[in-house]
């Protein structure tokens, strides 16, 4: 499958009045058509931020690429200018936010709000667009769509308000999907019922899409591969079965371990959590060496003084680590 998008060696800085650092760090992934790519890590670790560098949406002039280049069909968009990225966003990469009733106008009706995507990018009539919009509507499982198109965002439950953000960013059959904790908002069930919807979409349309999460749940169930991240870098990336397989870096298996389960782990009791200690470091206050060092039982004085890269330590599976581990999770 050829790459849809392609991230190379990126490192994105924050300038603020007292101080300037990196909030990315050497990022590159790819993202190949019809596969799903999950970004993982706790808050603050770099996934929105990365996601926010490929739409171009950094905050001007605070965030910055300084390094790096994020090639989408021939174009760098680290470096493309806001009228090629107004063309290329909601259009050929379509972005689903993680809030819904903060990111939908609450006095507009939701139909109209996809279809103005549509009359924007595509030209559409207004009877044309909304004929598209019930259309999508019904892809996305929303139910009774001529009557929905008309629904206010309050008249519609969370899940429905989340089906309507997956409609305006599959409205222009994107080449590109990222998904930004589509499920963080909602209750457990309706959580599934996305997920499914996100996966049913993924069969049917093949779309690449970049699904953001710290839920490694979500993950499981949902992604092709996935890339680790840690205080602004990726720590490791494989495919889903291999990093739920045999883990390399130790907070991976630090994530893995502290899923809830039903069976013991070995010298705790049945379904504890076990938690990884300590904190994430600032970014403007990393160590000299790995960041995960502070954290981590295995560290020794080289992961304290060197920073390790990300290599490959077998065929699809990339680790940042000095002393990569073998685990059974």
């Amino acid at each position: 499958m050829s790459n849809v998008l392609a991230v190379e060696g990126l490192t994105v800085n924050l300038t603020t009045q007292d101080r300037s650092f990196d909030v990315l760090s050497d990022i590159s992934l790819t993202v190949a058509q019809g596969e799903i790519l999950a970004l993982v890590g706790e808050s603050g670790s770099g996934k929105s931020m990365t996601a926010l560098s490929i739409m171009g949406l950094l905050p001007d002039p605070v965030a910055a690429v300084t390094s790096g280049a994020i090639y989408f069909d021939g174009i760098d968009l680290a470096r493309a200018d806001e009228t090629t990225m107004r063309k290329l966003r909601g259009n050929r990469i379509g972005l689903i936010f993680q809030e819904p009733m903060t990111s939908l106008n609450p006095t507009m009706r939701v139909g109209p709000q996809v279809a103005e995507v549509l009359e924007l990018h595509k030209g559409l009539k207004a009877h044309e667009a909304r004929a598209r919009v019930e259309g999508i509507f019904a892809l996305v499982r929303i139910p009774d769509p001529k009557s929905r198109y008309d629904n206010y965002p309050h008249q519609m439950s969370g899940g429905m308000r989340q089906r309507v953000m997956i409609a305006i960013a599959l409205a222009c059959d994107p080449d590109l999907l990222i998904a930004d904790e589509p499920t963080t908002a909602l209750d457990v069930t309706t959580q599934s019922q996305i997920l499914d919807t996100l996966r049913d979409l993924q069969a049917e349309l093949g779309k690449a899409t970049i699904l953001i999460t710290h839920d490694l749940a979500v993950v499981a169930e949902t992604a092709n591969r996935v890339a680790v991240m840690y205080a602004g870098r990726i720590v490791e990336q494989t495919s889903t079965e291999q990093l739920f397989a045999t883990p390399r870096h130790p907070y991976t298996v630090g994530l893995l371990h502290a899923i809830p389960r039903d069976e013991a782990m070995p010298g705790e009791g049945r379904g504890r959590l076990v938690e990884i200690p300590g904190s994430v470091p600032a970014l403007w206050n990393l160590p000299k060496g790995c960041a995960f060092a502070p954290r981590c039982s295995r560290a020794t004085q080289q992961c304290q003084d060197s920073r390790p890269s990300l290599v490959d330590i077998q065929p699809g599976h990339q680790v940042a680590c000095w002393h990569p581990v073998e685990a059974e999770i």
